[in-house]
């Protein structure tokens, strides 16, 4: 009976002494008051070309993927002003009436399809590329809010070390990756804007992709807007 009682009065010891840890004295919540918002993204677009020259047209679906990592810079002491500099990778296709090829000479064919009333099926220049994303940063995060509204603007370097014009037509193909022509440093503005993970972006291209010239003297130019949906996660 004397080692039951004891044992009662240790197991109710044990017990008071841990409920009191467990209610009086809980764990610290940790806060971190100089919290960045370091984030990898991730974005999908819809390509559009504009500045097109005389009968070149836009046709099928244009789209691109985006992705990479920014660094985040806070530059007031609510932290909800920001500065971010990034690399990141991106993929973007083109569809359009525009062909690309060469003559005997190995120089540069920039050719309408529509004027020549051309039929095929495929008309594509797929381009990779590596970017440099600059952006002043506006948002509403805390250092214990993880959902926020925000507003990012800045500016997109980029260079295509990939390019690819792709023709096709019955008994026929076509395939470019050297045009000395393009413009392989890009530049855009860009925009992002929504709450949490989705948001809204677009990019516009500042400078044409093609430094060339059509058959009547008009130059290629062709510039680009890309809209669509950007992803930020911690």
């Amino acid at each position: 009976m004397k080692i039951f009682f004891t044992s009662f009065f240790f197991l109710l010891v044990f017990h008071l002494s841990f409920s009191q840890n467990g209610t009086e004295n809980p764990e610290p919540e940790i806060i971190d008051s100089l919290y960045r918002e370091d984030q990898f993204y991730l974005g999908f677009t819809f390509n559009l070309l504009n500045t097109l020259p005389e009968n070149i047209t836009q046709s099928g679906f244009s789209g691109g993927l985006h992705l990479g990592f920014m660094r985040d810079m806070p530059i007031n002491e609510k932290r909800n002003w920001a500065i971010a500099a990034g690399l990141g990778w991106s993929i973007n296709t083109y569809s359009a009436n525009l062909f690309i090829g060469e003559d005997e000479n190995d120089n540069t064919i920039f050719q309408s399809l529509a004027e020549k009333n051309i039929e095929y099926d495929t008309n594509r220049y797929t381009m990779y590329l590596v970017e440099a994303p600059i952006e002043i940063r506006w948002r509403t995060s805390t250092p214990t809010t993880y959902s926020f509204w925000r507003v990012y603007a800045g500016i997109k370097f980029g260079y295509i070390y990939y390019f690819k014009s792709n023709f096709k037509q019955p008994g026929n193909r076509v395939v470019q990756t050297k045009v000395d022509e393009l413009q392989r440093f890009r530049m855009g503005l860009t925009l992002a804007a929504g709450y949490n993970k989705v948001n809204f972006y677009c990019y516009y291209g500042l400078n044409p992709f093609f430094d060339g010239e059509m058959p009547n003297g008009e130059e290629v130019g062709m510039k680009t807007v890309k809209i669509g949906l950007m992803f930020y996660i911690l």
